[in-house]
């Protein structure tokens, strides 16, 4: 078994050992959901691989941590190995750190200031119709009640307030099929391009302070598509858009303002995942960001708290972990990051 109760850092090792690739988290689902149930102060429930505990004691607020339990696929960095203060192998930032540090304050934390709820769900690293905290806001919504909800993504320890939203979108292009050795009858689609591309080039991203946080948008050619053969004019190129989006704009807005800057174009949607709003104003927040110490900072990029965001819960991002080590080769977690962590969320639930 599991022992939640002993050192955090030999915890995260444990559970880095446990391979988890996504799609492959019920080993350690079992685990974890065997541990938890062995904590007397602690209900607990689990839907899949998504483990919930909570305690009921009827406090005036209840606080939400939330971590994933599965990682990329492995690059022979596992089992996980200790050198100094560095602990290697795959999910030590991203995130089986955090998950420790959660599991760890859901064993000894009895008698918190707030009721305490500890989701552990599967598939985050994989098409969003997997994740598994998708999953439970549509199947038990009520286990995620909650003031506050912390993800414990990897944030080097700094508080990262909200997410950008992201869309993607397809712009078509036509032209005229041609044999290149005379090109005059043709029309080359993939030149019909240059003017979309100029347009990017050109684009000036918008900064935006929200609660003292400044969320910079980028809109990006991420891939571009055409080409028949060797000695063939184009009739057809595509150019795929990436828009991050500041969270003060919902994902209609984000997407209207991708049309006006490509009026036009045929613009096709073909992802979109809204933003989350730092929160910061919320109570639980504003106490959690004075016992953390950090200022915190505007998240970019996507992630979950932006799922809590939608229920009206107030999210932010903060756990142990460098992110920019997630997901490669050489990942690893300095184990002084997992101490203060822990220490530093005691203080706070206390």
């Amino acid at each position: 078994m599991l022992d939640l109760a002993g050192d955090p850092v030999a915890l995260t090792a444990a559970l880095v050992d446990v391979e988890s690739v996504s799609g492959d988290e019920a080993r350690l689902a079992g685990l974890v959901e065997e541990a938890l149930q062995a904590v007397p102060h602690l209900t607990v429930d689990r839907d899949g691989n998504n483990v919930v505990a909570r305690t009921q004691l009827g406090r005036d607020r209840r606080v939400l941590l939330a971590g994933h339990l599965d990682t990329v696929p492995t690059a022979d960095n596992l089992p996980s190995r200790r050198d100094a203060d560095l602990l290697y192998g795959c999910g030590t930032s991203d995130m089986k750190s955090g998950d420790a540090v959660l599991l760890h304050l859901a064993a000894t934390l009895a008698s918190p200031a707030y009721d305490l709820t500890f989701v552990l769900y599967d598939n985050e690293e994989v098409a969003a119709e997997k994740n598994g905290l998708k999953g439970l806001v549509e199947a038990h919504r009520e286990w995620l009640d909650a003031d506050l909800a912390i993800l414990m993504e990897p944030t080097d320890g700094k508080v990262e307030a909200g997410c950008q939203g992201t869309l993607r979108v397809d712009i078509p292009l036509t032209g005229k099929r041609a044999h290149s050795a005379r090109s005059w009858l043709g029309v080359n689609a993939i030149h019909a391009a240059a003017p979309v591309l100029q347009t990017l080039k050109g684009y000036v991203a918008r900064d935006v302070e929200i609660d003292g946080c400044v969320y910079r948008e980028g809109l990006q050619a991420v891939r571009i598509g055409g080409g028949l053969a060797g000695n063939v004019v184009p009739d057809s190129c595509v150019v795929t858009v990436n828009f991050r989006f500041a969270p003060d704009r919902s994902q209609e807005q984000a997407l209207q303002h991708v049309r006006e800057v490509f009026e036009g174009y045929d613009v096709s949607l073909t992802d979109s995942s809204g933003g989350a709003l730092p929160g910061l104003t919320a109570p639980a927040a504003q106490h959690f960001v004075q016992a953390v110490g950090e200022v915190p900072v505007a998240k970019y990029g996507w992630t979950d708290v932006a799922r809590f965001a939608a229920l009206g819960i107030p999210a932010l991002n903060y756990g142990p972990g460098d992110p920019n080590l997630a997901h490669t080769r050489e990942e690893s977690v300095d184990v002084r990051q997992i101490t203060r962590a822990t220490d530093l969320l005691r203080g706070y639930l206390s």
